[in-house]
């Protein structure tokens, strides 16, 4: 409480004195001006600026409308975990085929991988499954867990949630 009583004068004095301050710049008159007044003070460039701004967007226009650079790959390269064992799998899964990881059902719809002159990604479309038996052995159907696109540099930006396994994208191979 008295740290408070001590400060309240010193912040009353700030303030008065930014007022002080404030009116004493609006009485000196010095105004910005119009915006007719500033306009004649920018000078005109000698040259037109705008043109190798259209070049580049031209570039990019008939870049869009050419193909893609990349080919689509026909072999996904995937890394399964199983988080109760604590062991890692790598496999290979061909674009259309599924494969068997643990209790989960793994299906590549589509895989690529940027040339080498582009910064390196590798966009894998997948669907995966979870297969669940009925607690005798026979086989129920499985619920879909995941279904979507994983990026091998960010795996955690759509990761497949399951409380036994994780499965991310290492690679797309042609």
């Amino acid at each position: 409480m008295t740290l408070l009583i001590r400060l309240l004068p010193i912040c009353a004095f700030a303030l008065a004195s930014l007022l002080l301050a404030s009116a004493a710049l609006a009485q000196e008159g010095d105004e910005p001006g119009s915006l007719e007044e500033w306009a004649e003070d920018i000078e005109e460039p000698d040259s037109d600026l705008t043109a190798p701004l259209e070049q580049q967007q031209e570039q990019r226009a008939t870049r869009r409308s050419d193909e893609l650079s990349s080919r689509p790959g026909t072999i996904a390269v995937l890394r399964g975990l199983d988080k109760v064992t604590a062991r890692t799998r790598d496999f290979e899964v061909n674009v259309g085929e599924s494969y068997r990881f643990g209790a989960l059902d793994i299906t590549v719809r589509y895989c690529r991988r940027r040339p080498p002159e582009e910064p390196p990604e590798v966009f894998v479309f997948l669907e995966i499954n979870d297969q669940r038996t009925d607690g005798f052995g026979i086989g129920a159907e499985g619920e879909r867990l995941f279904s979507g696109w994983m990026f091998a540099s960010n795996p955690a930006l759509n990761a497949l949630d399951h409380p036994v396994y994780d499965v991310w994208v290492i690679d797309c191979r042609s």
